[in-house]
């Protein structure tokens, strides 16, 4: 049986981590399951690769221009696909005029919601390098499409009790962020003599996280040798420290996390960290990687501490946690297996893949193609209600 779908999300397919290691993953899979998908992104190709960049002032302003325009013919069509799966919002300005325009239209409508965006996000000045990036999280159009959607997927259990409990969600289903583990694959060749690698990977709106960190790593270095790699786009500097920056490609992805040792996910504790996926600890498990990261949100539920990962809370713990990893290569290798382990267990396509299918099927009105699910994070249920 044929059925189609229209996705309207922010970035284009294939280019935002958010995305691509999120739903889109699985749209070979529901294609094989009948369904053909549209993609209609806010921002094209050329607003991607301003949006980050300072200035560029009248570019960014056009690509808003021309978003709003693909969204008017969106509504155009609308009503002829069985679903629309909204990610994030529909529209990044003004008003959710949009969104009640999609709902008022669409025949059924499933909304992915990542971080915890109906708190909205405190980032320091500077963080957002520009007005459009500043502008692209806002709370209120997210708790419109969390109380209109036929079924809201949360990014965390938390966000997940959230929205139903808080907000009045129809039906909410946590499905967690997954990897493709047949590509993100642990290194075959010993790292040689080189030195260990603490490694990070992230956005420039995601650096402040890491800026946490600058204290630990320098007192780091001055406790042991070793080497920080920063995946990102941005540049960084850090004095003191043996450091790499590397800038993020697709193309180089997992060439750069492979050549890392130790994966680092320090977080804030606040409500904005409650709805975030832990996605940054699942990649670096991917690779077989030990992961050292803040004790909040959903890393207590993804990380075991001493058994796949290290978890800490204060910049004492970061210190001697890193060092432990540093100067412990069996300690490395031990928590680095569990990991893998846990990353094809639980957080590979193959074992995500049903909960997504589940949504889907509900939404059209057929039975939850795996039942009521056991959540794999110690007795959570990703299921609704």
């Amino acid at each position: 049986m044929s059925r189609s779908m229209l996705v309207l999300c922010p970035y284009p397919e294939g280019v935002a981590a958010g995305q691509r290691l999120k739903y889109e993953q699985y749209f070979d899979d529901w294609r094989a399951r009948g369904w053909t998908i549209d993609v209609s992104p806010f921002m094209d190709m050329g607003t991607w690769k301003v949006a980050y960049q300072p200035g560029r002032v009248g570019a960014k302003a056009l690509g808003v221009l021309r978003g709003h325009l693909r969204r008017l013919r969106d509504l155009a069509r609308v009503r002829r696909y069985d679903l629309v799966y909204v990610f994030m919002w529909v529209t990044p300005l003004g008003t959710s005029w949009m969104e009640r325009l999609v709902r008022r239209l669409a025949r059924h409508v499933v909304y992915d919601v990542e971080d915890n965006v109906v708190v909205g996000q405190a980032l320091p000045r500077g963080y957002n390098p520009n007005a459009l990036a500043s502008l692209l999280k806002g709370p209120h159009k997210a708790r419109f499409l969390i109380r209109n959607a036929d079924h809201v997927i949360a990014s965390s259990a938390f966000l997940r009790d959230y929205c139903l409990q808080e907000l009045g969600a129809r039906a909410c289903t946590y499905v967690s962020s997954s990897v493709d583990t047949s590509r993100f694959v642990p290194r075959t060749q010993a790292a040689g003599g080189r030195k260990v690698t603490i490694g990070w990977t992230g956005t420039f709106s995601s650096r402040v996280y890491l800026d946490a960190l600058r204290g630990v790593f320098q007192e780091l270095a001055r406790r042991v040798d070793y080497r920080l790699r920063v995946i990102g786009n941005f540049e960084y500097e850090l004095p003191g420290v043996d450091l790499e920056v590397v800038q993020w490609s697709k193309e180089k992805e997992v060439e750069d996390l492979q050549g890392i040792d130790i994966g680092v996910y320090p977080l804030p504790r606040d409500e904005w960290v409650m709805g975030k996926s832990g996605l940054k600890a699942i990649q670096y498990m991917a690779f077989g990687l030990p992961t050292v990261a803040t004790e909040a949100g959903m890393t207590p539920l993804i990380i075991r501490h001493e058994e796949n990962g290290l978890l800490v809370r204060t910049d004492a713990e970061w210190v001697d946690a890193l060092q432990r990893l540093v100067l412990d290569s069996a300690l490395r290798e031990s928590l680095g297996g569990k990991a893998r382990e846990d990353a094809e267990r639980k957080y590979s396509i193959r074992a995500i893949s049903s909960d997504y299918r589940g949504v889907l099927d509900q939404v059209l009105g057929k039975e939850l193609s795996d039942g009521r699910q056991e959540d794999l994070h110690g007795g959570l249920r990703r299921d609704a209600r």
